[in-house]
């Protein structure tokens, strides 16, 4: 089951296989479809780089950014541990060598999925997938997640493949991450952890980068372990041992303790510092409320193709990469529609399954972009495994994002030139409003534009007024947020004919020609 390393032996007992009494062919036992399903995702490991990276377009502009992203990757054999402090500036990054862990309750076909994903985001996180372990069990273990003897097992191929670290295709409590630690003497980390990481290396502005580091501390703060002796600080009084005592006293806290209070003290930083950013993001939608210019929000799971299809519509440039969690950092551009009229598409952060819920709270003002939009544009890969999978996955986020639910929302089935039609005709006759697109080839991008026009809100007010040769700032106003049916240069000034929003309306009205 390793893609480089000798297959590792089977146990002499084991469960054996069930016989179909119709036919008389053995049924495969859960040990055979678990290695077939572990086989499979490991087949399938490091496929987008295999094969030539990421595939870009005409639209995607010179992707300035993929090359600095890629220049942060880790490399093989070398450390991220400092020998000395005077490194720290030639500090060498490592790629972590890893075995995915995952549990198969009911559906083998969903378990693939899963594992396949969990190999996605270690590779997006510059990790190697040496192997993999799944398990068929009803719930996880409370002790070790996997049970004693699966972790032993476990051990072993850890021990057998050269892997630093494991990776659990779930959330640990803490307790069962230093009991599975305990046992195959490597680190452990879980999907929670993993993404975090990600982000910690894909978040560039400041918000972001802050947003990402509140996540990380919520999430290390119950987990924080100390070894031995080394962690206590408390003496206090008099105290046994030649040379304790005066001098020794200390703030009678352990070192656990006041790592605790020191990053309780970094997340109530962190918390006034984001909501000092907001009012920015809040005044330029403010301003782009005042100035009656519509909004689109583009969201979606992670690597459905959201950035690309940003650059289809608006030749934005965005960085796009063949990875998951590739854009965090939200970008908006101001585009228009085909009959002129302005109005901003707005790309967001992806989701993904069981999205770490501290990651959901400190990206929420960011995902609010979505709330305050006037449609949005819920991007499916139909080219994916189980597309209605990552539909409910993407909708149950946006369950808590007040408002959120209540913006008009149209499908857009991306990736075309590679999905089934049956799989497009099958989310076709489950979804109300659907699009199909390709942002590679350009497929569908003409229609959904048409669509996009026609859903937008529409100006109210009816013009038909002459506008002082003065006023340019106000006819130019009507271009980019009105609709004209009728523009003609006369002798007072410009004759103008349309629809305009009620603000517009009442400023044309007060410098209107009389006649």
């Amino acid at each position: 089951m390793t893609n480089s390393h000798e297959p590792r032996p089977e146990p002499a007992q084991g469960p054996s296989p069930t016989t179909d009494q119709h036919v008389g062919v053995a049924a495969p036992s859960a040990r055979d479809i678990a290695s077939d399903v572990v086989a499979r995702v490991l087949a399938r490991a490091g496929t987008a780089r295999a094969d030539g990276g990421t595939q870009h377009s005409a639209h995607d502009g010179d992707q300035l950014d993929l090359a600095e992203r890629s220049a942060l990757r880790r490399v093989a054999n070398l450390s991220t541990e400092l020998e000395d402090v005077t490194e720290v500036e030639y500090r060498q990054l490592r790629l972590e060598k890893v075995v995915l862990v995952g549990l198969w309750a009911r559906d083998a076909a969903d378990a693939e999925v899963s594992l396949r994903e969990l190999a996605a985001l270690a590779e997006t996180a510059g990790s190697q997938v040496l192997d993999g372990l799944l398990q068929r069990r009803q719930t996880p273990d409370p002790g070790t997640y996997l049970g004693s003897g699966k972790a032993a097992e476990l051990a072993a191929v850890v021990a057998g493949t050269g892997a630093d670290t494991v990776i659990v295709d779930g959330d640990l409590a803490p307790s069962q991450r230093r009991a599975l630690e305990d046992i195959i003497k490597v680190k452990v980390v879980d999907r929670t952890a993993l993404i975090l990481d990600i982000f910690a290396q894909h978040a560039k502005s400041r918000e972001g980068k802050a947003q990402v580091e509140l996540a990380q501390l919520e999430y290390l703060l119950p987990r924080l372990r100390g070894w031995g002796e080394s962690m206590s600080r408390q003496a206090g009084g008099q105290v046994g041992g030649a040379g304790a005592g005066m001098g020794s006293r200390g703030p009678g806290e352990t070192k656990i303790e006041l790592d605790r209070r020191r990053i309780r003290n970094r997340m109530a930083k962190l918390r006034r510092e984001i909501a000092a950013m907001a009012p920015s993001r809040e005044t330029k939608r403010s301003s782009r409320k005042r100035n009656a210019i519509p909004s689109v929000a583009i969201a979606g799971y992670t690597n459905a193709g959201k950035s690309s299809l940003l650059n289809a519509l608006t030749g934005a440039g965005v960085l796009v990469e063949n990875a998951l969690f590739a854009t965090l950092d939200p970008t908006v551009r101001r585009t228009k529609t085909p009959d002129g009229r302005v109005y901003t598409l707005a790309d967001t952060v992806g989701f993904v399954r069981s999205l770490p819920h501290q990651l959901v709270e400190a990206f929420r003002s960011t995902l609010e972009e979505v709330a305050d939009s006037d449609l949005l544009l819920h991007v499916v890969d139909a080219s994916h495994p189980d597309p209605e999978g990552q539909i409910a996955a993407v909708r149950h986020v946006l369950e808590g994002i007040p408002g959120a639910l209540d913006v008009p929302e149209v499908i857009v089935l991306n990736k075309a030139d590679l999905a089934d039609p049956d799989t497009i005709a099958r989310l076709r006759s489950r979804e109300r409003t659907t699009l199909v697109v390709s942002a590679h080839t350009g497929e569908g991008i003409t229609e959904l534009l048409d669509f996009i026009s026609a859903a937008l809100p529409h100006p109210g007010v009816t013009v038909d007024l002459i506008v002082p040769y003065s006023r340019g700032d106000l006819v130019n106003r009507v271009h980019l947020e009105g609709e004209i049916d009728h523009l003609e240069h006369v002798g007072e000034g410009t004759l103008l004919r349309g629809r305009v929003d009620d603000e517009l309306a009442a400023e044309l009205a007060a410098v209107a020609v009389r006649s």
